[in-house]
């Protein structure tokens, strides 16, 4: 009995480690505020940051302009081995409108946005404390994550990736 206890116990802390760099990134598929499914795969052939965070945030909403920026300046970028560069924002919200608002609010342009309700995604991923950022290869590889996409680190790991 202690023995399955342990088990359960140490299983449900694998959900916070996050996948390793070089590692296929897990598939994400949340609704957007249309309430139509998206997936992280359809970006596939792309640079993605997939970016965890929620309208309650305060981190996460000092963070946006950042993600802002760097979207503006990387989208039409061509890069080397990649068709461009997508942002896959993951919201933790618990309500539905805050979230909306919030994205309109920081003028979030981008067209990828979903709704984590659940924490789903957040477990696949380790993100256990928001903002929290991965960066994705063409071929869906984790190519950095956590600290070093936040502020300058994003536009530096951006750069490395541009022809």
């Amino acid at each position: 009995m202690k023995l399955l206890a342990a088990f359960i116990l140490l299983s449900s802390f694998a959900f916070l480690v996050s996948p390793s760099n070089g590692s296929i990134a897990p598939e994400i598929e949340l609704i957007n505020p249309q309430g139509k499914k998206i997936k992280l795969s359809e970006l596939k052939g792309k640079i993605v940051l997939i970016d965890f965070w929620a309208s309650w945030c305060g981190p996460c909403r000092r963070e946006n302009p950042n993600v802002v920026e760097a979207y503006a300046k990387y989208n039409k970028k061509k890069f080397k081995n990649a068709k461009g560069f997508e942002i896959f924002s993951v919201s933790l919200d618990r309500q539905e409108e805050p979230w909306k608002k919030a994205i309109e609010d920081d003028k979030l342009t981008w067209s990828h946005h979903g709704w984590d309700k659940e924490g789903i995604a957040a477990r696949a991923y380790g993100a256990n404390s928001i903002p929290f950022g991965v960066l994705i290869d063409q071929e869906g590889k984790i190519i950095a994550q956590g600290q070093a996409l936040r502020g300058l680190g994003l536009h530096i790991e951006l750069d490395k990736l541009v022809k």
